[in-house]
C-alpha cells in the first residue's frame, strides 16, 4: 500500500537502492527479522557464563587429575596454562559474540571463507548435548532412588546383586575379628550401578545394544522436558533459570564440603589430594593434562561464550568478567576437590585400604564411590539426595549453553523464518536430539556414552579452537580486532592478550593436538575394549567435524568470481554488513557499511544523530584518526 501523501511530503525521498530495512517501516516491517532479544538482567550473562563453565568436570574431572598429576604441585601447570590457553581465547570467544551479535554460525562473515569452522562448532556441540543429557538422566535416575529411607545400593542380597558382592559393613567387622579378603569382591554401589541402572550384563559390547531400559529412557525424556522449558524463550527464560542453577550447587558443595571435613579420616584424603610431588612437573603429561582440564573446563570452542556474549549490550564490560568467570571456575574445581577427597579419606579409613584404592573419576567416581561413601554417614538418604541435585543443577546450565548454541546459530543464519518460531524450533532441536540419544538407554548404551565422550569433542574441538585463533589474529588482523574491542570496551587488550593470541595460545593447542595424537590409546570400558569398526567411527566423528572446515572453504570459494586467487582474497574479507549490529555502535569504519550512508565524514553525522560525544565517541574519533593516519601512511 502507497504511504499517506502527507508522510510522504513530509520525509525526504531516499532513493529506492539507498534504503535499509531498518529505515523502511509500516507494512514492510514484516521483511525485518523479529529482534534477537538480549539478556535482561545485570547478572544473567555473568551468572548463565559460570552455570556454564562450572559442569560435571569441576566435580568428577578436576579431583582425579590433581591427584594423578602431583597433587598440591598439578596447580602451578594449571594456574600457567590457565593463563596462557583459558583467559586469552575465553575473552577473544566474548569478544567475537559481543561485537557482532550473532550466533557461532553467522559470526563467520568477519571472513566467510571459514565458516566451515561454525559448522564444526555445531556439529560437536550436537554431539556432546546427546550425551550429556543422558548423563543428567542418570543423576535423575539416582536423585529419585534417593527418595527412601535406606538407599538400595546399602546392602547385598539384592536380585541384580552376585555372590561377589560384599558390604562394607562386613568389611569393618572383619577388620577386627579376622581379615576377610576382599580382592575379588564388588561394592554393592557398584553392582547396583552396572547390574541394576545400567543392566549391562544384558549387552555383550558396544555391537549388541540389547533392549531399552524403560526407566532410563523416562529420565533421559523429562531431561529432556526439563531443558526445553528452561530455554523455551531462549535467553530470556535460560538467563532466569541460572539464578538458581548457577549458585545452589556453591551452596551445596559448602554443605558436602563441612560435612566431609568433620568426618574421621577426612585429613587422609585430603592429604593425599594436595601432597605436593614436583617431580611430576617435569614430565609433559602434566602440563598436557593441565591444559586439557583447563580447555574443557571453560567450554571454549564450543560457541556457547560467544553464543551467551552475542546477546550483551555493545558496551559490557566482558574484560571484568572474563577474569570473574575463568579465576571463579578454577576455585570451584580446588572447592570440589576438597569436599570429593575428604569423604574418599573417610571411606578408606572405614574400609582400611588405601585412598587410591577407593579414588576414581568420571561416572565412576559419581554413581560408584560417592553413592557408598553415602550409606555410611548418618542421615545417608539425604545427603546422598544433595549429592546428585548438586550434579543436577551443575550439568543443566551446561546443557542449555549446549542448546541455546545449536539454536541461536541456525536462527541467525535464517533470521526470516525461525526467529519468530524459535519455541517450536528449539522443540524440534530437543526432540530429534532426544531420540538420537536413546541409544545410549539401552543394556550397553554406557559402551556408546564412552564413545561419544572420548570422540566428539577430542581432536575435532582443538582444531576448530586453533584455526579460529589463526583466523582472527593473521587473516582478519590482529590490528583491526583490537580496533573492535578498543571501539567496545574503550581501551586496547594489551600486550599480554596480543602475545597469547599471536603465538602462545595457537602454539600450546598445537602441542595439545599432537601430543593427543601421539599417545592416542584405544577407548575401553572396565576391562571392556572396544573393537577396531568403534574405533574408526569415533575418529570418523572427530574427522567429520574438522572436515567441515575445507567443505565450508570450497563452498565460498565457488561462491565468488574471478580466478582462483581473486576468488580466496574475496572469500576471506569480512562481508559488507559485518560489525555491530546496532546502528548507533556503528562508528568509525562501520559506518560506511551501512546501507543508506554516504557521507564522507561518517562519525559526524553519527554525532548529530545521536547526540553530543560520549566516552565511547571519543574512542570512535580516536579509531577514525587512526585509520586516516594509517592510510596516509600507505598512501606514502
Amino acid at each position: 500500500s502507497l504511504p499517506s501523501p502527507a508522510s510522504s511530503l513530509a520525509q525526504p525521498v531516499t532513493p529506492e537502492l539507498l534504503v535499509s530495512p531498518s529505515s523502511q517501516d509500516g507494512d514492510l516491517a514484516s521483511e525485518c527479522p523479529e529482534d534477537r532479544g538480549n539478556w535482561t538482567g545485570r547478572l544473567d550473562f555473568l551468572l548463565s557464563c559460570i552455570g556454564y563453565c562450572v559442569g560435571l568436570g569441576n566435580v568428577w574431572r578436576f579431583p582425579y587429575r590433581a591427584y594423578t598429576n602431583g597433587g598440591g604441585a598439578f596447580l602451578v601447570p594449571y594456574f600457567i596454562m590457565l593463563a596462557i590457553c583459558g583467559i586469552p581465547i575465553f575473552f577473544m570467544e566474548l569478544s567475537l559474540g559481543q561485537f557482532s551479535s550473532l550466533g557461532p554460525l553467522a559470526v563467520w562473515k568477519i571472513s566467510p571463507l571459514f565458516k566451515g569452522i561454525g559448522m564444526g562448532t555445531i556439529l560437536i556441540v550436537s554431539l556432546v548435548a546427546i550425551y550429556y543429557n543422558m548423563i543428567i538422566a542418570y543423576v535423575l535416575f539416582y536423585l529419585f532412588a534417593s527418595l527412601t529411607s535406606d538407599l538400595p545400593w546399602q546392602h547385598c542380597g539384592n536380585w541384580w546383586n552376585t555372590d561377589l558382592c560384599l558390604d562394607h559393613r562386613v568389611i569393618k567387622a572383619g577388620n577386627t575379628t579376622f581379615p576377610v579378603n576382599i580382592t575379588n569382591t564388588v561394592s554393592p554401589s557398584e553392582e547396583y550401578w552396572s547390574r541394576y541402572v545400567l543392566h549391562i550384563q544384558g549387552s555383550s559390547g558396544i555391537g549388541d545394544p540389547g533392549r531399552i531400559r524403560w526407566n532410563l529412557c523416562l529420565c533421559l525424556l523429562l531431561s529432556w522436558t526439563i531443558v526445553y522449558l528452561c530455554i523455551l524463550k531462549g535467553v530470556k527464560s535460560s538467563g532466569k533459570v541460572v539464578y538458581f542453577t548457577a549458585t545452589f550447587p556453591y551452596l551445596i558443595l559448602v554443605m558436602l564440603l563441612i560435612r566431609g571435613v568433620t568426618l574421621e579420616g577426612a585429613w587422609k584424603g585430603i592429604r593425599f589430594y594436595l601432597t605436593p610431588q614436583f617431580d611430576h612437573l617435569l614430565s609433559s603429561k602434566v602440563w598436557i593434562e593441565a591444559a586439557l582440564q583447563i580447555f574443557y573446563s571453560l567450554g571454549v570452542g564450543f560457541g556457547g561464550l560467544l553464543t551467551f556474549a552475542s546477546y550483551n549490550t555493545f558496551h559490557q564490560n566482558i574484560y571484568r568478567d572474563t577474569f570473574i568467570v575463568t579465576l571463579g571456575n578454577a576455585v570451584t574445581s580446588i572447592l570440589a576437590g576438597f569436599a570429593i577427597f575428604s569423604v574418599l579419606g573417610y571411606m578408606s579409613q572405614e574400609l582400611g585400604v588405601p585412598v587410591n584404592q577407593v579414588a576414581k573419576a568420571g561416572p565412576g567416581l559419581a554413581f560408584v564411590v560417592y553413592p557408598q561413601a553415602m550409606t555410611m554417614l548418618p542421615l545417608s538418604p539425604f545427603w546422598s539426595f544433595l549429592f546428585f541435585f548438586m550434579l543436577l543443577t551443575l550439568g543443566l546450565d551446561s546443557q542449555f549453553a549446549f542448546m541455546e548454541t545449536i539454536v541461536t546459530a541456525v536462527t541467525d543464519e535464517f533470521p526470516y523464518y525461525l526467529r519468530p518460531k524459535k519455541a517450536s524450533f528449539s522443540a524440534v532441536i530437543c526432540i530429534a536430539l532426544f531420540l538420537m540419544g536413546l541409544i545410549l538407554t539401552t543394556e550397553g548404551g554406557m559402551y556408546w556414552l564412552v564413545l561419544l565422550d572420548d570422540y566428539s569433542a577430542g581432536f575435532g574441538l582443538m582444531v576448530v579452537v586453533i584455526t579460529t585463533c589463526l583466523v582472527v589474529t593473521r587473516v582478519y588482523g590482529m590490528k583491526r580486532f583490537c580496533r573492535d574491542i578498543h571501539m567496545m570496551l574503550g581501551f586496547k587488550p594489551g600486550p599480554y592478550f596480543r602475545a597469547c593470541w599471536m603465538v602462545l595460545s595457537p602454539a600450546m593447542m598445537m602441542a595439545l593436538l599432537v601430543y593427543n595424537i601421539i599417545k592416542y590409546q584405544p577407548s575401553e570400558y572396565g576391562s571392556y575394549r572396544f573393537p577396531a569398526w568403534a574405533e574408526a567411527l569415533g575418529i570418523l566423528m572427530g574427522l567429520f567435524s574438522c572436515l567441515m572446515i575445507p567443505a565450508g572453504m570450497l563452498v565460498a570459494v565457488l561462491r565468488e568470481e574471478g580466478t582462483l586467487w581473486e576468488r580466496f582474497q574475496q572469500a576471506s574479507r569480512p562481508a559488507m554488513d559485518w560489525g555491530p549490529s546496532l546502528e548507533e555502535n556503528r562508528t568509525g569504519t562501520y559506518v560506511a557499511s551501512l546501507a543508506g550512508s554516504q557521507s564522507p565524514k561518517p562519525l559526524m553525522v553519527h554525532m548529530r544523530k545521536y547526540g553530543g560525544i560520549t566516552s565511547y565517541e571519543n574512542t570512535a574519533i580516536e579509531v577514525d584518526r587512526e585509520i586516516e593516519e594509517e592510510e596516509e601512511e600507505s598512501m606514502m
